[in-house]
């Protein structure tokens, strides 16, 4: 493969490479988007009628449009402690679900728009292999179609994981899909599951009137971050929820006429009997390759169901790469996307490889945790040697304007070369200031370069810096004795 004078990828006979790619998401719909920037020839193929996938028209982009009001009727609520007073939010429904709505067509309309400006062909259907040459897609009007290619790109994502014996055929018993309808808002609400997708959820619903309750198996909740940031928020939905079941698990789920029984054994390995309007399940997500026509490819699948790629992102079979979910953790949109990209440069013939240093995390609850790099929990496990700074957020004068002294800054270090390994901050707008810290952290930058590095005033990305210069023992809002 290479690149011709005016930049398009061909094949050896001299025309345009064409690139099948399965999955609209937004690894998918980036890397169809990246080859037909590079001249390729690119056919599309989802079951949607537009691009988007999960991302868009099921999980991140609908749960923050929901997470962005549920901020305000809080603010509104606490809003009484500064002198302001809204009265009581009244939630109409069937309006905050078209504003939803409107969000997600927006937005995969004008992905639609995008993918005909780029004369992508878009095939809306259901893709499987026929072998490593040629797909066969079952159309959305009921014909079939069959594809030949030069190279695929599989980024079919992950679907949501179930337990069969909690499977109960019951609208009272949601997913992740189904809590984003807003089938209701119900007067009890039971989340299944106390990592970020059930906790956002959650949060959700305790905001718009719910009374939430969460169970989780584990001895804490979002067990993939550090607990010193897990804190700030567990101190706070341990307010606004009604309960936190920890080291716990729902045995039996029955549907009976107040709503769904819920039998939940404790840590004490007791029974316990709840009674719930509804019962979301957010367990997490899957890899599923049934019904691909892997079988009929050099393609291999490992024994978590993940398809094997290496990192070029190309499979066993030479012209077939597979991104995203499909191919193992952390299931991330914006990591898809950068696969996506990976996936096409190799295909054009560039020596590349999807090995970032970081990879950004976010918890989109009130408040935001997000961390990128190593964690403190992942570098004691792995015996590496570190040491912290940490910037308490009370001694932020910005976070203190807001009245959000529940946030902290955290930069994990080596402590021979002073690099940043981790970066770690929880409290409002946490999402948005990570990337300073992935930046970082690809960059090799040290903490003396985040310290110099002037941060405007009065915000919370000075925290950062604050952090940096705490290290040295000179941050100018805490005291701590000079490190000689």
């Amino acid at each position: 493969m290479n690149y011709s004078n005016n930049n398009t990828a061909s094949s050896g006979n001299g025309n345009a490479i064409h690139v099948v790619v399965i999955g609209g998401g937004p690894g998918g719909y980036a890397a169809a988007f990246y080859a037909a920037d590079l001249g390729m020839q690119v056919t599309l193929v989802d079951l949607e009628k537009n691009p988007g996938g999960v991302c868009l028209y099921r999980g991140c982009i609908p749960s923050k449009a929901l997470l962005h009001v549920a901020k305000l009727v809080n603010e509104a609520k606490e809003a009484k402690e500064w002198g302001v007073d809204f009265g009581e939010p009244q939630i109409d429904i069937d309006k905050l679900r078209n504003f939803k709505n409107k969000v997600v067509n927006k937005l995969t309309g004008g992905l639609g728009i995008l993918s005909k400006q780029r004369k992508i062909n878009f095939v809306q259907g259901r893709a499987k292999f026929i072998s490593s040459t040629t797909i066969e897609v079952a159309k959305a009007d009921g014909t079939t179609e069959q594809i030949a290619f030069d190279k695929a790109i599989v980024a079919t994502g992950s679907v949501i994981a179930t337990i069969p014996s909690l499977q109960i055929d019951s609208q009272r018993l949601l997913n992740s899909t189904t809590a984003l309808d807003l089938p209701a808002i119900p007067k009890s609400l039971l989340v299944v599951g106390g990592g970020y997708i059930g906790l956002e959820l959650g949060s959700v619903y305790a905001a718009l009137g719910s009374k939430v309750s969460v169970v989780e198996f584990l001895d804490r909740i979002l067990p993939g971050a550090d607990r010193d940031l897990v804190s700030h928020l567990e101190k706070r939905i341990s307010k606004s929820f009604d309960k936190i079941m920890l080291q716990s698990k729902v045995v039996e789920i029955k549907e009976v006429t107040e709503g769904l029984l819920v039998k939940i054994e404790n840590k004490d390995k007791q029974i316990e009997e709840h009674v719930f309007d509804y019962v979301l399940m957010s367990i997490g997500r899957k890899p599923k390759t049934d019904g691909l026509g892997l079988e009929n490819t050099r393609v291999q699948v490992n024994e978590r169901g993940w398809i094997i790629a290496d990192k070029s992102l190309k499979t066993n079979d030479e012209n077939i790469y597979a991104i995203g979910d499909i191919v193992g953790e952390p299931m991330l949109a914006h990591k898809a996307s950068h696969e996506g990209r990976v996936a096409v440069d190799s295909i054009a013939g560039k020596k590349v490889a999807f090995e970032p240093l970081a990879i950004p995390a976010v918890v989109f609850t009130d408040p935001e945790i997000a961390w990128a790099g190593i964690t403190e929990t992942q570098a004691a496990a792995q015996g590496i040697r570190f040491e912290t700074a940490k910037f308490p957020w009370a001694a932020s004068g910005r976070a203190t304007t807001l009245d959000r002294s529940d946030g902290l800054t955290k930069l994990i270090i080596d402590p021979d070369t002073e690099r940043i390994l981790g970066v770690g901050l929880c409290g409002p707008g946490a999402g948005e200031m990570i990337a300073e810290g992935v930046l970082a952290i690809e960059m090799g930058a040290t903490v003396k370069d985040l310290a110099l590095t002037i941060h405007p005033h009065p915000t919370l990305s000075e925290t950062v810096m604050e952090a940096a210069e705490l290290f040295y023992g000179h941050s100018s809002h805490i005291y701590k004795p000079v490190k000689h």
